[in-house]
């Protein structure tokens, strides 16, 4: 799936009408204080965006993408970063917006950001100035919301970003252990924006700026609004019942609008949860989803259908702006580690067709592959050659949520815009999918061309499923492109596990890793694969674990750095964890189909410890473990057994908890963590205030969009 070309009937989003204040010019910084609006020659701003991230002017930080897309129509955006939440003071820094305050909790969700995947309060913030901690509050859209509420109470309230699109219905709190509302009603704002929304936030502020009521935009895509009256206009599809529901009816007019059970029926039944979010998902194509409406008490939630993805034309226009990329000089020298970590990379598309039911990737993005033009491309490795200090040569990314589905599209435009599938490559790769790599390969060849460039390395996740499909690109990748490691996601070995996160089985990455391996030998290097897994995950039984863990002794790897299932809002696999259900098939109270999953602290703590079976912290709850499993066999000092019988003095105490390791590196390179100097991979984020995201502010890293926690 691809967005090559507008679609008939969509404007551009460049083609707006310009804002009477497009005369004060481009500013080189948004600004962050009345001193900075003052030297612009700005009484006032149109428009204020509240992250929660240190405020970096670079088109992989949402708050900068959404600021300078309002700023190239003509509006005056400045930004309030990382606010002292404890009153309202910090929200009035800038005075009072004209149009709009637009709320985002940052490029990841504030909850996410700041707990592990069990809980624990993290030590560390990458989008925070030194890393520090605490800079932004639990919840951070409602808790920033009702700051900007009680510094102008007057003032519509536009939320968005990871954070806000993934609870725009009823959702399923990991947190709290509990169904909570929409966050639309408990930040109390006038309008949420899901999803990329450079073409809804543009929308948004023309209409508000002439006027209109910001609570009654119903005809734009991509908003989540309270209604509290009938839609007589539209003609319900009754979803309700978890055995009634139609859900294969057919869109027969643009009326149709799709009754899903009410906040209360979910918070109740987790059962009817699991058929909420199955159906939220079969409307996800923006070809061919319907309204959604949600009851809240005496209110509805309505959701429109998701925005029309950007052409390649407006994908170049949104990162062709005139970004600073560098952190706003308040920060002077302090170290912002999201922005080191991407401070040499380039995002080239958006979007992902894979599915995988931990990821966020879908709810967020979407399955439509959005890419940028290839001049677009090389124009932004130029910028960043001549404006970014420090740069060697080295590009460390081209890439995206994924590395190597750029320009991937559906063969048959109709086809796509019918389509209900939940992922165009699971359980096989779907014969309508054009899955070329050239103009990959092109790029990067261009790329490497570039005048300063020594260097281009690929770092985001690769999709190899994808990659077996072209034996050139995977033998340019490893002769150009990887430097002595490549990191890949299998995620399990399991065939459980792997069929409710739909990924492929284990023999893709056999196949790849072969094809990998000869490449690089042709090449006359010696490099390896870096293979992830996530523990824990809904479907995944003790034995599924053990069985992962004989995998990774057998072929020579140590997973220090071990990923837990976290359930963000609105994934399916969150749906399987609180439900019990799996809701990639119907859901019917008699005949669904169970998933196990791994809930208590003690089991998930097992989980991990299998993943690192080699730590002998973990050895002790191992050992008990596999006897109660009746597997004493695998305990002993033998190549086939997975723990000795002996315990290490000093070790064993932390009950499976042990201390975080530094990366994932094969037993037979004979190192311990990974090779000095290693990074952590470019993650691109999705735009915040995208629903008052792409529309605004802050982008999330893939890791944390993938429902796991970020490495």
């Amino acid at each position: 799936m691809n967005a090559v070309r507008p679609r008939p009937g969509t404007r551009e989003i460049f083609k707006y009408k310009k804002y009477w204040a497009e005369r004060f010019g481009v500013a080189p910084m948004l600004p962050m204080s009345r001193e900075e609006m003052d030297r612009l020659g700005w009484d006032s701003c149109d428009v204020i965006l509240v992250t929660g991230d240190a405020y970096v002017d670079h088109p992989s930080f949402g708050m900068a993408v959404i600021g300078r897309t309002l700023e190239a129509l003509g509006f005056r955006v400045g930004i309030i970063a990382q606010p002292d939440w404890t009153s309202a003071e910090a929200f009035a820094a800038l005075g009072r917006p004209n149009l709009y305050f637009g709320v985002t909790a940052g490029n990841m969700d504030s909850l996410v950001n700041n707990y592990t995947a069990d809980k624990r309060v993290r030590r560390d913030d990458n989008y925070t100035p030194h890393g520090a901690p605490g800079k932004r509050p639990d919840r951070a859209v409602i808790v920033y919301s009702q700051r900007c509420r009680e510094a102008f109470a007057d003032v519509p309230i536009v939320i968005g970003g990871i954070e806000a699109s993934l609870r725009r219905i009823a959702h399923y709190d990991h947190w709290s252990e509990k169904v909570r509302r929409s966050v639309l009603l408990d930040s109390k704002a006038d309008i949420l924006l899901y999803g990329n929304a450079e073409r809804a936030v543009i929308e948004v502020t023309q209409r508000i700026a002439r006027g209109d009521d910001p609570r009654e935009l119903f005809d734009v895509r991509g908003l989540a609004l309270v209604r509290t009256q009938a839609a007589p206009e539209h003609r319900e599809v009754d979803m309700t019942s978890i055995d009634d529901a139609p859900e294969r009816a057919a869109r027969d007019d643009d009326h149709q609008v799709i009754r899903l059970p009410s906040y209360e029926t979910v918070r109740d039944d987790p059962e009817v949860y699991a058929q909420a979010s199955r159906i939220l998902h079969l409307e996800s194509n923006p070809g061919n989803a319907r309204p959604l409406v949600q009851r809240h008490g005496d209110r509805d939630i309505w959701v429109t259908p998701p925005p029309i993805p950007l052409s390649t034309k407006e994908m170049d226009w949104v990162f062709d702006h005139p970004y600073a990329r560098a952190p706003h000089p308040v920060y002077g020298d302090a170290r912002i580690p999201a922005w080191e970590m991407i401070r040499f990379s380039v995002n080239i598309m958006r979007g992902c067709f894979g599915g995988c039911t931990f990821c966020s990737i879908t709810e967020h993005e979407g399955r439509i592959i959005q890419s940028r033009s290839q001049g677009s491309i090389l124009r932004e490795i130029e910028d960043m050659r001549d404006k970014v200090p420090g740069f060697t040569g080295q590009v460390s990314d081209l890439g995206g949520p994924t590395a190597n589905m750029y320009r991937m599209a559906c063969k048959d435009p109709e086809i796509e815009k019918s389509c209900r599938r939940l992922s165009c490559v699971y359980p096989t790769i779907c014969k309508n999918l054009d899955t070329s790599h050239k103009p990959l390969i092109d790029l990067y060849r261009a790329a490497r061309g570039t005048q300063g460039v020594k260097k281009v390395s690929i770092s985001s996740g690769l999709r190899y499923d994808l990659a077996v499909e072209s034996p050139e690109y995977v033998e340019e990748l490893v002769t150009h492109h990887v430097g002595g490691y490549l990191k890949i996601a299998p995620e399990h070995t399991e065939d459980g596990p792997l069929t409710k996160m739909m990924k492929p089985g284990i023999g893709s990455y056999d196949k790849f890793k072969a094809m990998f391996d000869a490449a690089a030998a042709k090449a006359g290097k010696k490099y390896y694969l870096i293979p992830y897994f996530i523990a824990a995950h809904p479907g995944c039984t003790d034995e599924d674990m053990m069985n992962l863990a004989l995998w990774l002794k057998q072929n020579g790897y140590r997973a220090d750095q071990v990923q837990t299932f976290t359930p963000t809002p609105m994934a399916m696999a969150t749906a399987m964890y609180y439900s019990g259900r799996n809701p990639l098939r119907p859901v019917r109270r008699t005949g669904s189909e169970r998933v196990e999953t791994a809930k208590g602290l003690r089991q998930r703590r097992l989980h991990k410890a299998f993943l690192r079976y080699h730590d002998p912290d973990n050895w002790p709850l191992l050992r008990e473990t596999l006897k109660l499993m009746g597997r004493e066999d695998l305990i002993g000092n033998g190549k086939l057994q997975l723990v000795p019988r002996w315990q290490p003095t000093g070790t064993g105490k932390t009950g499976g908890n042990g201390p975080r390791r530094r990366s994932s590196v094969p037993a037979a390179v004979g190192g311990k963590g990974g090779p000095a100097g290693w990074k952590l991979p470019h993650r691109p984020a999705e735009l915040e205030l995208e629903a008052g995201s792409e529309s605004g502010v802050g982008r999330k890293p893939r890791a944390a969009r993938r429902g796991r926690a970020p490495r």
